[in-house]
């Protein structure tokens, strides 16, 4: 399977990778993906060995480096193609799922939709070539690893992009209301968010747990009260182990990306047309979201509770 892409699309993707684990239980399942994912791979139970790949900007990677049989079966989780169908096909597989064609006489024709969900898309198109896979079947079991703030609400100020950066002002007002009503508060930050997390740090003074390892991190988001967050990938770690979440939208709309309907994940967003989510200054829609809205969101989220998580899918028996 080709999914080259980061955290959140990874998290994305657990329902449709479930779904193919439990196609093919007799197969060795390989997930084409970046290298520093290693980690979040291996603790989503539906993959066997990571093959790393990755390209600039979320481009699709080449998968040269390949020097094994060609796979049974090759499967593009990456994107509509025909790029990242076209490198799978250099593979020779015996089969080939994705959306983008030419497709086998017989096969199906499966047709991609701009306007829909991520987990959606993915599972749709493995329904389509007869795999069954849920799109709510996306809970990780919790990391064994301790937290660094058990209970703690965790505020995550970074994003890939300044589009999806609401203003550090903003979240030390929030930050203010929280610690005045007795909670707790950490911030945390990953690789690129250095800036964000300092501006933060520097107007409210909380603990900041910056670039942690992997299952730190994870255990961190794990073990919180809640977590504030733009669209990124630590919102879908919250989702993966049912931590209570508010997470602001801006130029993606909740509808594409978002939460699963559950009263523990609030999505914050004022609707727009779609914007580019890759500018270089905050989206107007995004900055539309005031401090007041995201504290009273934080202060209605029930209290964490264990989500029920289903029994792992079949495990490799064969090659």
């Amino acid at each position: 399977m080709l999914r080259a892409l980061g955290l959140g699309d990874l998290l994305a993707g657990v329902p449709a990778l479930r779904g193919l684990r439990r196609a093919f239980p007799a197969h060795e399942v390989v997930l084409a993906a970046p290298g520093g994912l290693r980690e979040a791979v291996a603790a989503v139970d539906a993959v066997d060995r990571l093959f790393p790949a990755e390209a600039p900007a979320r481009g699709v990677p080449s998968l040269r480096a390949w020097t094994e049989a060609p796979p049974d079966v090759a499967v593009d989780l990456h994107g509509n193609g025909p790029a990242s169908r076209d490198a799978l096909a250099a593979l020779r597989p015996g089969r080939l799922l994705a959306f983008a064609g030419p497709h086998a006489p017989g096969e199906p024709q499966p047709r991609w939709r701009p306007d829909e969900h991520e987990r959606a898309r993915w599972c749709r198109l493995l329904e389509v070539y007869g795999i069954a896979a849920d799109p709510a079947d996306l809970r990780l079991p919790p990391p064994a690893e301790p937290s660094p703030a058990p209970g703690a609400v965790v505020v995550h100020p970074g994003a890939n992009a300044a589009a999806r950066r609401w203003p550090a002002e903003r979240y030390a007002a929030v930050v203010a209301e929280l610690r005045a009503s007795g909670r707790d508060v950490v911030i945390s930050g990953g690789p690129g968010d250095e800036e964000q997390v300092a501006d933060l740090a520097a107007r409210t003074g909380v603990p900041v747990h910056q670039n942690l390892p992997y299952q730190r991190f994870a255990a961190l988001i794990a073990h919180a009260s809640a977590l504030l967050s733009a669209d990124t990938g630590p919102a879908h770690l919250a989702v993966a182990y049912a931590t209570p979440s508010v997470t602001l939208f801006g130029p993606v709309a909740p509808a594409l990306w978002g939460p699963p309907p559950d009263a523990r994940h609030l999505a914050l967003h004022h609707p727009s047309p779609p914007a580019d989510p890759n500018a270089p200054t905050p989206d107007p829609t995004l900055l539309r979201i005031t401090p007041n809205e995201v504290t009273t969101a934080l202060t209605t989220l029930p209290p964490p509770t264990p989500a029920p998580h289903p029994p792992p899918p079949t495990s490799q028996t064969g090659t």
